[in-house]
């Protein structure tokens, strides 16, 4: 119940976006969805399944959780190859910083030729 008080909690701190568009579309085909939609509607017979009827609740923040863990690797990634690029563009400059530097030397210097 916590959880799910919670979870209420943060639907107002979405965005437009996420509150229309929650979570990625399926890539299951239309048959599957039906399969899966059928089994859902079936009154369960095994003990887990009994169980697991009381967590369905939780289902909505577990793909919030996962969307965002989702989200989170993106976002590493993204930041690692910013970091890489950014370490580029620095050895380029240094190179760039060094030439410069050196033909201002030569230019303060008498020609010894």
């Amino acid at each position: 119940q916590r959880i799910l008080r919670l979870a209420e909690l943060c639907r107002r701190l979405e965005t437009e976006e996420e509150k229309v568009l929650p979570f990625y579309p399926s890539s299951l085909a239309e048959e599957e969805l039906q399969d899966a939609r059928r089994v859902l509607e079936e009154t369960p017979v095994e003990p887990l399944a009994w169980v697991m009827q009381d967590y369905v609740g939780l289902e909505r923040f577990w793909q919030r959780f996962n969307k965002a863990k989702l989200e989170e690797k993106v976002l590493e990634q993204v930041q690692e190859a910013l970091l890489k690029r950014n370490q580029h563009l620095r050895k380029l400059l240094n190179q760039y910083l060094e030439g410069v530097t050196v033909s201002q030397n030569v230019l303060k210097e008498p020609h010894c030729l």
